[in-house]
């Protein structure tokens, strides 16, 4: 199968950046996606791929860092230009940015356990000497797969093509990709999410900056695309990552507002910020690349088509059968001593492969023992601190969960987080319902 990279090649836009944590980019792909270092003792470690073309082997990263926290300390450029990215320095809006907590992003892909990157506020990627990428009014593609889910209205969770300096140097010094909730030339349409190109001094819907004829994506993967023949014309366009094609909210002619027409790009390359280092977005990162050349809409449209055949879902899509591991520990959600009674509690166990161990997801139920069991919050109870057992299938709303992008799993009717007591990470720790703190003690990835 032809991948992202191989299709813009064939359409003659070949990659000229292509990262990922969760999957190889080119069919023919076999070497490193990133590279994480763990707390302990500061040891680093590259995570490549399970087979050539294939997705993140997640179970290196789970062994190496068992015990401790890593950080994402690099993301490997897969094109032959190598513009790596590393953790972004110091700019004219932002300090230095530190990297992203390796673990805080469990999902699947493929029916893959991996991770992608979880961008908090000061969380940075950037590569300011790059080869291959468009300079002063050169034509070019991107596109990322992001959560529309994890966004906020702070400047600027971008993907491409910024700045060598770090700074604010003018209109079309930029050319990324923006998706959050900032709204910079009003009016928007609806509360976003939006696509929108950050084109330096402006997030652009289309057109002068306004367009409220781009009414934005939400759900929990989004395709953001952006083109830019550097010149005259721009498009950006957005998309469902798990389902369907591209809606092309703007092709057009590119601002006039003073220097947009050409534009002025310098090369860099950035993940996670704005041009100027402005740090105080969040977002959620899967894959992205950026090309040589403008891409064709056919080109497009095979890529979004390869995305969606990848199969990215929640923490684990429907219909999964398996152990559910805590990410904190390391360690399985258990039903305690293989018990099927009422009530039993839960806990976290050396993983087994035993049947209190192995649970199916099926619509928004947890269920183990062959579906006999529902993971249960007792006695419909919606507080902190709530035991978290199994229980007959009722139906009830103490019996649906939610397992979201950013890992966590939320009760239906408390939308409180499944939460290992007091983040142990020994055999027997409970498990509960606690109010989500983004620890890594309430993160789980499902198989």
């Amino acid at each position: 199968m032809s991948l992202p990279c191989d299709i813009y090649a064939a359409a003659g836009t070949p990659c000229v950046a292509a990262h990922s944590t969760v999957r190889a980019l080119y069919a023919a792909y076999n070497g490193s996606l990133y590279q994480v270092r763990r707390a302990s003792d500061s040891a680093t470690t590259n995570i490549g791929v399970l087979t050539a073309g294939g997705y993140a082997n997640a179970a290196a990263q789970n062994t190496f860092c068992a015990g401790t926290s890593c950080t994402i300390m690099q993301i490997y450029d897969q094109s032959p230009q190598h513009n790596n990215l590393t953790i972004e320095g110091p700019g004219g809006a932002g300090g230095q940015d530190v990297g992203a907590n390796a673990a805080a992003l469990p999902v699947t892909v493929g029916g893959h356990s991996v991770y992608g990157v979880f961008v908090s506020a000061g969380v940075g990627y950037r590569d300011d000497s790059t080869t291959g990428v468009a300079t002063g009014g050169q034509p070019q593609g991107e596109y990322m797969v992001a959560s529309g889910t994890h966004v906020n209205n702070r400047c600027c969770f971008d993907y491409g093509n910024v700045e060598t300096n770090n700074r604010d140097n003018g209109n079309g010094h930029m050319d990324a990709i923006n998706f959050g909730t900032e709204c910079w030339f009003a009016p928007c349409s609806g509360s976003g999410p939006w696509v929108q190109a950050d084109l330096e001094n402006g997030l652009f819907a289309g057109a002068n900056g306004s367009d409220t004829n781009n009414h934005g994506n939400s759900g929990a993967y989004v395709t953001a695309l952006l083109k830019n023949n550097g010149q005259t014309t721009y498009a950006i366009k957005g998309g469902n990552a798990q389902s369907g094609g591209l809606t092309t909210w703007y092709n057009g002619a590119l601002p006039n507002l003073g220097g947009y027409a050409p534009m002025h790009q310098e090369g860099a390359i950035v993940l996670g910020t704005g041009g100027d280092n402005s740090n105080g977005s969040v977002g959620s990162f899967f894959e992205g690349v950026m090309t040589a050349g403008y891409p064709t809409d056919a080109a497009d449209n095979a890529v979004q088509a390869n995305v969606v055949s990848a199969g990215y879902g929640a923490g684990g899509g429907g219909g999964f059968t398996g152990p559910i591991h805590g990410v904190g520990s390391g360690k399985c959600l258990d039903v305690t001593g293989a018990s099927q009674a009422n009530g039993t509690a839960t806990e976290i166990w050396t993983c087994n492969g035993g049947t209190n161990q192995t649970w199916t997801r099926s619509s928004s139920q947890l269920t183990v023992y062959g579906g006999t069991k529902c993971l249960d919050a007792f006695n419909n109870q919606t507080t902190p601190g709530t035991k978290v057992d199994i229980w007959a299938c009722t139906g009830g709303a103490n019996q649906q969960w939610n397992v979201n992008s950013n890992g966590t799993i939320t009760g239906v009717q408390s939308g409180l987080c499944l939460d290992v007591t007091g983040a142990s990470t020994a055999n027997g720790a409970a498990v509960e319902l606690w109010t989500c703190n983004g620890q890594s003690n309430q993160q789980w990835t499902l198989g």
